[in-house]
Formats: structure tokens, sequence, C-alpha cells
């Protein structure tokens, strides 16, 4: 029997409100599942279960806020007996919280809390997402447990309506960008008061890059194509195989590599407030599936809707203000990671090119600022250069990415 626990989705969680659970007493469940809804300050995030095994029973109510490590339910896993594990004493992290302590020693059953007599039940995540539809619960079968709507079920009944139908949502529930805000002020503070920085740049003539892009994407639709981010985004997942040491964590006392390239990508949310959420094995994907990848990532996360893995897995993160029109960006390094790559807009900015006779010439091309916040706990400006310079070569030879 193992504890399913409260995930830290990252420095600027410390607590979480379970929403939702996705899975019965009794159901099975494998590594990659996703099993409960938990609200923190980005949103609804859907949490993951990491094993197989059989969902035993949960341990938290729907609606409670408690702490990162919280245990909510038991998992039986592969091989364990069938009988019920008995009750456990509550975690450190459980008995310490000031807020209803009891919630996390009384197991009780999965299902949403109880509903008044003759109201529908239903989970408190399908509850707003039907109000940000306009749908009536009344109308839907509850597929959760004990009959409950969930918020799946929200979602099938707003597909089968006609489109004209449907209601735009504003913005998700849940999401308070005031509360994110602060979340990423007080990350932020901490990387500043335990990190020590160290910043370069280097201007990359991105002409290669964007003359490929344009041929490419010619004859493409353009839900098809690739934008320039995701050939940056590649670039910087294969130079980090050459410099791995800007790829992980630094725990404190000693950097720890990452176990894989997931490159953090600053998205903005629009209202205010960003998530950095991962691309799993970035430096494995081709461009295509990279950019599939990306655009689902944006819409998901400007939906308010993400998975846990995609919060907590990030070795690296890269934030791309291209759009925006700035030259350069200076970023802070999100804790525990130990680098942050910038990248500017591109411009025609001049440049002096030598022909293979020893003229030179001055030529305007296209050329943006790449910068390099990095951790001197890990590295030095030795290798920061070197790593960016790797970056630059890989752009000069987009087809190859």
């Amino acid at each position: 029997m193992s504890e399913f626990l409260m995930p830290s989705l990252g420095a600027d969680m410390d607590a979480g409100t379970l929403v939702e659970w996705l899975k019965r007493p009794g159901d099975a469940v494998k590594h990659g599942d996703i099993i409960a809804v938990v609200e923190t300050q980005k949103g609804a995030i859907e949490i993951e279960c990491f094993e197989d095994g059989v969902f035993e029973r949960s341990l938290i109510e729907l609606g409670v806020k408690v702490p990162v490590g919280t245990p909510l339910a038991f998992i039986r896993t592969a091989g364990a007996g069938a009988a019920a594990a008995p009750t456990p004493s509550p975690s450190p992290a459980a008995a310490a919280r000031p807020a209803a302590p009891a919630a996390a020693a009384v197991p009780v059953t999965a299902a949403p809390i109880a509903a008044p007599s003759g109201e529908v039940r239903a989970s408190p995540a399908a509850r707003r997402l039907a109000g940000e539809r306009g749908i009536d619960l009344a109308g839907i079968a509850g597929t959760g447990p004990g009959g409950a709507i969930v918020s799946a079920d929200i979602e099938r009944a707003a597909a089968a309506r006609p489109t004209a139908a449907i209601a735009k949502p504003a913005r998700r529930a849940g999401l308070d960008l005031g509360e994110m805000r602060k979340a990423i002020a007080a990350a932020m503070a901490r990387s500043k008061r335990e990190i020590p920085h160290y910043y370069l740049s280097h201007t990359i003539d991105f002409g290669a890059a964007l003359g490929w892009l344009a041929d490419v994407n010619a004859q493409r639709e353009p839900n098809t194509r690739i934008l320039a981010a995701a050939v940056q985004l590649k670039a910087v997942a294969l130079a980090l195989k050459a410099y791995p040491e800007f790829n992980g964590f630094h725990d404190g006392t000693a950097f720890v590599p990452g176990s894989g390239i997931h490159l953090g990508t600053a998205i903005a949310i629009r209202g205010g407030g960003l998530a950095a959420p991962a691309i799993r094995d970035t430096d494995r994907l081709g461009l295509d599936d990279l950019m599939v990848a990306l655009r689902d990532l944006v819409a998901r996360t400007r939906a308010g809707r993400l998975r846990s893995s995609e919060l907590s897995d990030a070795t690296i993160t890269v934030s791309n203000l291209g759009e925006r029109g700035v030259e350069a960006l200076y970023g802070v390094i999100y804790p525990p990671q130990v680098a942050l790559v910038g990248f500017g807009t591109p411009a025609p900015q001049p440049r002096v090119l030598t022909a293979p006779d020893g003229t030179m010439q001055i030529v305007a091309r296209p050329a943006f600022t790449a910068t390099l916040a990095a951790d001197h706990r890990v590295s030095d400006g030795h290798r920061g250069a070197l790593f960016l310079m790797e970056i630059e070569r890989l752009l000069q030879k987009p087809e190859a990415l």
C-alpha cells in the first residue's frame, strides 16, 4: 500500500485544494493516469499517478486545502494484499496544519461532498466549468464516483451542443491572477536571495533559420506551420546535451542533473500571470512534434488546465519575448533550476560578412539577442559563453535540428 501525496508543483506552491477525483475506489490505475484535480495559484492542475495499482480509498474531503506532501489517498500497488491497510497516523505536515487537522486522518469516500436532497451531485470543478459553459447540470448523466458529475461530463456535454450555443469563457474560474502574481514574486525573491546569478548575452544571426522556415512553411496550412520559437527551443535542447551543467537543479548543497531535457516554456496568461510548464524530452522531438506540443501547452496553460508533471519536471526555463518587440530579456532563475535562457525580438541588424575571396561587406541580416542567467554555484561565464555559442552554431543549420 502506498500513499498518493499532494505534489509540489514548483517553488511557488506550498499547498493545494483537492477539487475532484477522477478515479473511484476499486479502479485500476497505471503510471501516467490522471486521477485527481487540484487547484493552485496556477489554476486547476491535473494530478498524475506514478505507479500501477488499484485506487483503494481517499483520505481528504473535496474542497479541503492541504500542504504539499499531505497524503490524499491510498494506492494498493501490484503485489500488495487486498486487505485494507490500517489507518496511519497523520503525517508531520498534516499534523502541523492549523486548519481542520482531523481531515487528513479520517478516511472518506471519493464521492463529492454530499448534496442537499434534490440537488444534482457534482464536483466543485464540474460546477465551475458548467457555469462557464452555460450548461444546466440537471440534464447531464454523471460518470464520477456515486454517479456524480465531473469535469469530463461537462466537456462532453459542451462538445455535443451546436457551436453557436456554447458560451465563450473569459477565463477559467479558480485562476486567481492576483494570487499567481504573489506566488511568482515570492519564488523570484527567493531566487535572488539564494542563487548567485551571472548574466551573459550574445547576438545570433537568425537569417539561415528564418530563410529555411519560409521555405518549409510555404506549402503548409497555417495550423501546421513551424514557428521560429520551436526552432529556438530545439536548438537550446540540443545545446544542453553538450553542456549538461545548465540542465538540472541545485538542492542547496550540490548540483543534481536532470533526468532528461525538459524545457520549461514561459507562457504569458491573458490578463496577467505567467507559467512555465515543461515540454518533456524536447531534444528527442522532431520540429513538427515540438510545434504540436507547444501549441497544446499554450492553449491549456491559458485555459488553466495543466498536468502536475508539466509544472514539476522542467529542468531549465526558456523565456521568449520575441513577439513583444524587446531587444533582450534578462531573466531570474526559477528555483531549484540553475539556468534560464532568454530570447529577444529578431530584427535587421548590420553584419559584416566575408566572401570566399576574402573581401568583406556590410549587409542587413535578421538577428536577435540571446541571454543566459545561470547559477554560479554550478557553472561559470566561460562555460556559459560556450553554451550560447553552441545555440548559435545549431541555428545556422536548422535543417539538421
